[in-house]
């Protein structure tokens, strides 16, 4: 037996799944490009990890 399409709501799913899928899309590359940003944007990528570092130290505290 062959598959084929029986009703009109197989067409109006895969429009709806292609919507959810394009969505998905759109959100992992706005999260890439904002996490390309992030890292190549020169600046300090170390966190607060309760470890103190003089890299980190802001001129003028004592250390």
């Amino acid at each position: 037996m062959a598959i084929t399409k029986l009703h009109e709501l197989h067409g109006r799913r895969f429009g709806r799944n292609l919507g959810v899928g394009l969505c998905l899309a759109a959100f992992v590359a706005l999260v890439f490009g904002l996490t390309l940003a992030k890292v190549s944007g020169g600046g300090g990528t170390q966190a607060f990890d309760h470890v103190v570092r003089p890299e980190l130290a802001q001129e003028g505290q004592g250390g």
